[in-house]
């Protein structure tokens, strides 16, 4: 498969161009049976409380509503199956203030940078075609791979725009391999060129390539048993770095003494001339599940000349990944604790808890070597009605305090409440 160098080359004209295709081949019933579309509603309340003194700002505090339309066909009759899929999102606004401003469940004001916009709208439309075991998307794209990792943590997800062929034409095997040219970041409307995430102490250097126009990669999964998966990633963001990301995971059935569950990952970053990053990152999580019970224990550390390197306003698939850091800072060495406990075994299904602490130190800040350190401590409370004329109503309270000696000092806090609506 060979992939267009184009900025544009997944824009507008070419997906008008394929639904002209679509149109003209033989709708078969599979492709209004196997359709399915829901509308999701999503209200958001976020607080962060700026703790330390002399803080630009005190607190970002904003409330929303979201609006998230999904539809996918099925596919047309005959060798390879023609199909659309849609995501319409709508965001709006409910309390802001220029001096509260920066959750990130708003898209700001183009003229007065410090208010949020009313309200914010998206449309995205996805190609798809599927021929044997292999699906082709072209359009707008929410992957979940570890060198792309679409972010879905505020009120509308992040989306990208490319092509991703996904085959799996072998047993046990999944492969991938895709362009990315756009990303459009969950508090905005437009399709951007990629940056580089450069929050923290991730001390990376950019050249002249300040953003990108491709993210190009490949990957292979195989499933060598029920219990274990390992798989390779490669990802390149055109002219700022190159990745390479192993994962390995496991399922240690122990029956009536529970399980124990292994994610070890290791990825190894280096600039592809237009920056600085080298890095290699190391992460193992392992938890320990025994009835409504589960404990888990996580490691992680980063070694050479820069932190971890990411699309800006993705997610970093990082095992110390969590509510406000990814602890994936210069030379940082960071462990979690993490406890889990549902409900459903006192007789309240629906109901979940999670707990955790995670302390990282020895972070590289400006060339001061190992004086950096932080913590940060979560709980989420969640319930999802599970019967009833309100079922599937879902409730979450999520709790953040975060402290730092060269970030900012935490307290966070988010209330969300979901509900989808199936329309067929």
């Amino acid at each position: 498969m060979t992939l267009p160098k184009r900025a544009d080359a997944f824009g507008p004209h070419a997906f008008v161009a394929f639904c002209g295709l679509a149109a003209s081949a033989t709708v078969h019933a599979d492709f209004i049976k196997d359709s399915r579309a829901s509308l999701e509603l999503r209200n958001f309340y976020f607080n962060r409380d700026f703790r330390q003194a002399g803080a630009a700002q005190n607190k970002a505090e904003e409330w929303a509503q979201g609006f998230l339309l999904r539809y996918e066909s099925g596919f047309t009759a005959g060798p390879v199956g023609v199909g659309v899929d849609a995501l319409g999102l709508l965001g709006a606004k409910l309390d802001s203030s220029p001096d509260r401003t920066g959750t990130g469940l708003l898209q700001a004001d183009r003229e007065k940078p410090n208010r949020a916009r009313d309200e914010y709208s998206e449309l995205g439309l996805t190609a798809k075609l599927r021929a044997s075991g292999s699906l082709l998307k072209i359009g707008t794209l929410q992957p979940k791979l570890p060198i792309a990792l679409s972010n879905d943590s505020r009120l509308l997800p992040q989306t990208f725009r490319g092509a991703w062929l996904s085959s799996g034409e072998v047993r046990d095997l999944t492969l991938d391999l895709g362009r990315i040219d756009r990303v459009n970041l969950r508090n905005s409307s437009d399709n951007e060129e990629m940056q580089v995430f450069n929050g923290g102490a991730r001390n990376i250097v950019l050249g002249r390539s300040r953003s990108s126009d491709a993210l190009d990669f490949a990957g292979a999964t195989y499933k060598w048993t029920p219990a274990l998966t390992s798989a390779y990633h490669y990802g390149a963001l055109d002219g700022i770095y190159r990745q390479h990301y192993f994962t390995l995971g496991h399922l240690l059935d122990l029956g009536d003494a529970g399980s124990i569950k292994s994610d070890l990952r290791w990825a190894r970053s280096d600039n592809a001339g237009g920056s600085n990053v080298d890095n290699r990152a190391l992460g193992v999580m392992s938890t320990y599940k025994l009835g409504p019970h589960a404990l888990g224990l996580g490691y992680q550390r980063m070694s050479g000349d820069t932190g971890f390197a990411y699309v800006n306003g993705a997610d970093g698939y990082l095992v110390n990944l969590v509510q406000v850091n990814d602890f994936g800072n210069e030379d940082e060495r960071s462990w979690q604790a993490r406890y889990d406990f549902d409900f459903a075994a006192l007789g309240i299904p629906g109901l979940t808890f999670m707990t955790r602490y995670l302390s990282g130190n020895g972070v590289d800040v400006n060339g001061r070597l190992d004086e950096g350190k932080e913590w940060e401590r979560d709980t989420d409370i969640a319930y999802v009605v599970q019967d009833g004329p309100l079922k599937n109503l879902g409730l979450k309270w999520r709790n953040a305090t975060v402290r730092s000696n060269f970030g900012p000092d935490i307290d966070e806090n988010r209330l969300i409440v979901t509900y989808t609506l199936p329309l067929w």
